[in-house]
């Protein structure tokens, strides 16, 4: 019976990141959380997921191959109204943060930042 209440209270977060080695760190940050944790490179990839899974959260990159993770906010939006969003980004950060929380983010990371920045983001989210 304690294993069904945990998975219960397992999230689950989608990472929208082509960096291996910042999908990498987010997984070290994130392990000890009761998270199950799913990445995908490209806004392709993420929107194949979200149309098979509904994640309590998707962090999600500005710079991807296939397109910018600002214009995506508005996908997940009109597709996933309930989904929490996290956008992650180095490039311009107070200009990508305001553009971010316009387009419906919930929160916004700057490159670089802390774990503890990442935990409480998170949490706060998902509380």
């Amino acid at each position: 019976m304690p294993q069904t209440t945990a998975s219960k209270e397992l999230k689950k977060i989608l990472i929208v990141e082509d960096e291996g080695d910042m999908c990498l760190l987010l997984n070290i940050i994130l392990k000890d959380e009761q998270i199950d944790l799913e990445h995908v490179k490209t806004l392709d990839a993420a929107r194949k997921y979200l149309s098979e899974e509904t994640p309590a959260l998707v962090m999600l990159d500005n710079k991807l191959p296939d397109g910018l993770g600002l214009d995506f906010i508005e996908y997940i939006r009109k597709n996933n109204p309930g989904i929490k969003i996290l956008m992650i980004s180095g490039f311009h950060p107070a200009t990508a943060e305001d553009i971010a929380l316009h387009n419906g983010a919930d929160g916004f990371l700057a490159k670089p930042f802390t774990k503890d920045l990442v935990l409480q983001s998170v949490q706060s989210l998902l509380n």
